[in-house]
């Protein structure tokens, strides 16, 4: 039996905790990667992702350990232009693989289709030749 405001209060930072703090086991289906910037301070993330066999994308400074890290990125993870180099990179590259994925994907729906369209002719064809 809280007031309206402590209500509020509770409810906010309840909300803010999950943000912050929120579980990837939670999640409906697993990522296929994580990409963290500092390793130090999300430790939990990766640790969870290990365990989960989920593979680690990070940017690693001198300052971090890069034992638990899949695929390390040697890079200032406090410098602002430094990440923002990082990500452009990556968000680049990603959005390279889902546009090739999409062109392979029209592709092979179009030579299935094609596949599909030719069988009735030639069955067709043999047809009026044993005629």
């Amino acid at each position: 039996k809280l007031s309206k405001r402590e209500l509020l209060q509770v409810t906010r930072q309840r909300a803010k905790l999950e943000k912050n703090l929120g579980s990837i086991a939670d999640l409906t289906r697993l990522p296929s990667a994580l990409f963290v910037i500092d390793v130090m301070k999300e430790n939990i993330a990766v640790k969870e992702a290990n365990r989960l066999g989920i593979p680690v994308f990070a940017m690693v400074d001198t300052n971090s350990d890069p034992r638990n890290i899949d695929y390390i990125i040697p890079a200032n993870d406090d410098a602002k232009d430094s990440i923002d180099v990082v990500l452009s990179a990556c968000c680049g590259a990603i959005a390279e693989g889902l546009e090739e994925r999409k062109v392979e994907k029209a592709d092979e729906k179009a030579a299935a289709e094609q596949k599909e369209g030719k069988a009735p002719r030639k069955a067709r064809k043999e047809e009026a030749a044993a005629e």
